[in-house]
């Protein structure tokens, strides 16, 4: 690649195919003779030389494309080099989902209404592939009730199950009961 910056149209474009060059060689760019040869449908044809690969390439009306320079010898394809470097480019835009940790937040006391709007929403969470941490926490004399806590908490696992599973049982934390679901 050339470390000076375009101060032309013509520059700019000996510059993109200096780049593409240290991608890929294609067709006449690729210099050494013989070479190993692999047909666009996955059969391997064989070390032949390289004028003879890139005639088979143009008889299919592809192009030959060295796959592995530094092998001895070295590794070309005959494919269709545009419809490859779009699909590469097209893979680079997709983006990859980062599972995030939501939490839902409960009490001891809260309402069966209320908790069936949390189930919801963890629910639309394990869908969307994230985690949900479910939390419940105590207050004051609620510390001395912990079943009623242990009830809530297992009543929501019960009604995520089909989208999401258990990670982490529930777990006492101080004043805080703790359980992880991941989506399924």
């Amino acid at each position: 690649m050339w470390i000076r910056e375009p101060q032309s149209r013509s520059s700019q474009h000996e510059r993109v195919i200096a780049i593409d060059r240290i991608q890929a060689r294609v067709n006449e760019q690729i210099r050494i003779s013989p070479v190993r040869v692999i047909s666009s449908d996955g059969r391997q044809l064989g070390v032949i030389p390289t004028d003879e690969a890139i005639s088979r390439a143009r008889s299919e009306e592809l192009d030959l494309v060295e796959v592995a320079p530094n092998e001895k010898p070295p590794v070309c394809r005959i494919m269709d080099y545009g419809k490859y470097k779009y699909e590469k480019k097209k893979k680079s835009h997709q983006h990859a989902h980062h599972t995030r940790t939501k939490e839902i937040r409960l009490r001891p006391k809260t309402g069966e209404h209320d908790v069936g709007f949390k189930v919801r929403q963890a629910r639309g969470f394990l869908q969307h592939k994230d985690k949900v941490q479910v939390s419940v926490i105590f207050r004051g004399r609620e510390m001395a009730h912990i079943e009623e806590g242990r009830r809530v908490m297992e009543s929501v696992i019960e009604e995520l199950t089909e989208v999401g599973k258990v990670e982490s049982p529930p777990q006492q934390h101080g004043k805080r009961m703790i359980c992880t679901l991941a989506p399924k």
